[in-house]
């Protein structure tokens, strides 16, 4: 017998999830009706909260690939360092260090790499959680804290559905018609374990991740209930996620609209020119903070001590990047930064120094583990103990800044690039460099324009390869600083430019069409130094 595809062990799963969803059958298999779904909540409302809760931790579920054996699969931040190393911005070194190898040199293009099961499984496990929630509370409910969890539930599985297209397709204008993602809900679960599912076009999985991420900001708007932490989607996250979505879309006015919702719904502040000045982004309660990972010292991608964000991205603490595996920006970028901009100071210079670092952290970065120039000083190490071995730091997984950059972009490509240009001046020259002019005059010089503050705005934060994607700019690393195993030069509807499902899911889901087959491609030469 041919054993399940992963979709399918999933969908099982989500119909028998111990918390909420066992409350779809009776051991034998026997359907319970919904009023004695209500009485099981009724008596333990908990199995639902922590359901919910469920959701949130899947951000950093450790070993979602098999096991504990593969030191890069450690939750979503796993996925955005993937992600960013697809691209143009982000450099590293081809060594044996390096768990990010793979992406930096496309060898991730097929369908058996880790890669692709890592974004695959991790994303499709927040899936199944939310569908088990999904399954066994009622739509038209109107106890807030119902809403409030189903909410959570329909946002997060929006977000996901959101990722997973854009990596495994190309962008949404010019392609609604191409093979977007399968779509699982608590409805088709049992008919996909049993007989597979095939991939609804980009289209269609857009119309159901707005309708999911709708439905998600109307709870949100109904209910009073407040989130316990930053772990959680708030209305001004919801806001946050939509406009995203229409950001790829090109639904301008509706990406506007939508950026503006939730800065008015957010508590979040901008984070000051004088905080932009110093290594930070690890703390969730961090004010420019809508929406983040939440790590604790006891959480698994922490006891690990290496398998987490901050050892393979960090240059302060213990970890895969102090011994050689650095991060660092890509060197013509790191070039267009003035120096009367912060955030230059966010990288090491070419002497391999840096304005925003202490005397203590200098001599740390140049003396004791010799990092190299354009490394990242972005992200902080706990506590600011240098070499400290304690990575529980958080991630960011939305700050208010960005909120502004797709108000601006929209703003300028909705016919108003003067008004955008006005705006967006007097933001940059307030919060990150006093002498920064743009002069575009066209809503396409405004939009590259913004790409670029953007490039350096969310540097190693996971939203790159998006841009890439949505603004069809391709991957060109000439002259960036790669390795010469890693030099390439795609188009923007290039087949390397999107992944393949899993090998499994291909195999065994009979309805599933995988993308195009392709080589790993060849590195070429770079640009000559002047």
């Amino acid at each position: 017998m041919k054993k399940l595809n992963k979709i399918a062990l999933f969908a099982l799963s989500a119909l028998t999830l111990v918390g909420c969803a066992d409350l779809d059958t009776e051991p034998l298999g026997k359907t319970v009706t919904a009023d004695q779904k209500e009485e099981v909540l009724a008596a333990d409302p908990t199995r639902i909260e922590a359901g919910v809760t469920a959701i949130c931790s899947n951000f950093t579920v450790y070993g979602a690939v098999g096991g504990e054996d593969q030191h890069n699969d450690f939750g979503y931040p796993a996925i955005m360092m993937l992600l960013d190393h697809r691209g143009t911005d982000l450099v590293s070194f081809n060594i044996g260090y390096n768990w990010f190898s793979y992406p930096l040199t496309y060898s991730d293009v097929q369908a058996t790499n880790t890669g692709t099961y890592l974004i695959w499984n991790t994303l499709f496990n927040q899936i199944f959680t939310a569908n088990a929630i999904l399954g066994v509370l009622d739509p038209e409910t109107e106890d807030p804290t119902t809403q409030f969890y189903l909410a959570q539930a329909l946002a997060i599985r929006a977000f996901d559905y959101f990722n997973l297209v854009q990596v495994y397709q190309h962008t949404y204008v010019g392609h609604e018609s191409a093979l977007g993602i399968p779509l699982v809900t608590p409805e088709n679960a049992a008919k996909v374990a049993t007989e597979g599912i095939a991939r609804s076009t980009v289209e269609k999985t857009y119309e159901f991740i707005l309708d999911d991420i709708n439905k998600a900001i109307e709870l949100l708007e109904a209910t009073d209930v407040e989130r316990a932490d930053k772990r959680y989607v708030s209305l001004d996250v919801a806001y946050g996620i939509r406009a995203r979505i229409n950001l790829v879309m090109n639904n301008w006015e509706a990406a506007y609209n939508d950026a503006q919702s939730a800065i008015k719904a957010s508590g979040s502040k901008l984070m000051s020119m004088s905080a932009a000045s110093k290594p930070g982004f690890i703390d969730i309660e961090d004010n420019a903070w809508m929406w983040g990972v939440l790590i604790t010292e006891k959480d698994r991608v922490s006891t690990t001590g290496i398998c987490n964000f901050p050892s393979h991205m960090g240059s302060f603490n213990y970890g895969y990047a102090s011994v050689g595996a650095w991060r660092l920006i890509n060197k013509k970028l790191f070039a267009s930064i003035p120096e009367s901009d912060v955030r230059r100071g966010w990288f090491l210079d070419t002497e391999s120094n840096s304005v925003n670092l202490t005397k203590a952290q200098l001599n740390y970065v140049q003396n004791d583990v010799k990092c190299p120039p354009y490394t990242q000083v972005k992200y902080a190490a706990m506590n600011d103990e240098m070499g400290t071995d304690d990575n529980a730091c958080d991630i960011p997984l939305m700050r208010i800044e960005e909120m502004y950059y797709i108000m601006y972009e929209a703003q300028a490509m909705n016919g108003d690039p003067a008004g955008a240009v006005t705006a967006f001046n007097k933001f940059i020259n307030t919060y990150r460099d006093a002498e920064y002019l743009c002069e575009a005059t066209t809503k396409e010089e405004v939009q590259e324009a913004i790409w670029n503050q953007r490039r350096i705005e969310f540097w190693g934060e996971g939203l790159s390869w998006f841009d890439i994607k949505r603004l069809n700019k391709g991957v060109n690393r000439l002259g960036g600083g790669f390795p010469e195993t890693a030099v390439f030069n795609f188009d923007p509807n290039a087949p390397e430019l999107i992944l393949r499902i899993p090998y499994s899911e291909q195999q065994y889901n009979p309805l599933l069409e995988n993308n195009e087959t392709i080589a790993i491609p060849q590195p070429i030469p770079d640009e000559t130094e002047e």
